[in-house]
């Protein structure tokens, strides 16, 4: 994936651009590529430094993500299994939808909580949701709940830092990283603890180390 700097790329689109990103990483198939966790600490640090208003932002970052996991939800109930059955493009992979199943039966409701904090699982929970059709009352009052924790908490832990931390922006870079690191770290320990998907991956390390050897 491409580098993006996140700091030019909040001042360029302001709060558009977020309300659109948040809203594609908890709704759309393709808004699993966005860097949300990130994002999100990145504007509030910016709102601190004045580029942006706290309460604003506050505001469009969790009408982004209520709005985004309900739209997913919608579509998921929409087209039902439907979707399982469709073949891996690339906006679509089916591994994804399977693994937000699995966090689903494990943590049950609560995954529409759980799911904000993890990149890609955020993105296909709503959907799987509406798949099947938990009922609508009940995902909403979690999805608003996930919702403030995540896109107002973010925002807010950034503003705070930004705020009490004197030269904190020399410091931006390896936090975002340290935020990006704890937001993969669940899908890198599952994928590691799980038989099935540490056989893949050993299986892809092989593909490579024989790649490089026939090359030589």
């Amino acid at each position: 994936m491409p580098h993006i700097d996140l700091v030019e790329l909040v001042k360029t689109w302001g709060y558009y651009g977020l309300v659109f990103i948040v809203f594609s990483e908890n709704g759309l198939f393709f808004g699993f590529f966005f860097p949300g966790d990130s994002l999100l600490f990145t504007a509030g640090f910016l709102a601190s430094q004045g580029f942006l208003q706290i309460a604003a932002l506050s505001a469009v970052c969790f009408a982004g993500a209520v709005l985004g996991d309900s739209f997913g939800y919608a579509f998921g109930r929409k087209v039902g299994p439907m979707i399982f059955k469709k073949e891996d493009s690339l906006l679509f992979h089916k591994d994804h939808l399977l693994r937000a199943e699995q966090y689903y039966n494990r943590y049950g409701a609560k995954t529409i909580i759980l799911a904000r904090f993890m990149p890609i699982v955020r993105t296909f929970a709503p959907i799987l949701a509406g798949v099947g059709r938990m009922h609508y009352g009940e995902f909403l009052a979690f999805n608003v709940i996930g919702g403030a924790l995540w896109a107002l908490g973010l925002p807010l832990v950034g503003y705070y830092l930004g705020s009490a931390i004197p030269n904190v922006d020399r410091y931006l870079l390896p936090i975002v990283g340290g935020i990006i690191f704890l937001s993969i770290l669940p899908i890198i320990v599952h994928i590691i603890r799980d038989p099935a998907h540490r056989a893949n991956l050993i299986q892809a390390f092989k593909k490579i180390l024989y790649g490089k050897h026939r090359h030589h």
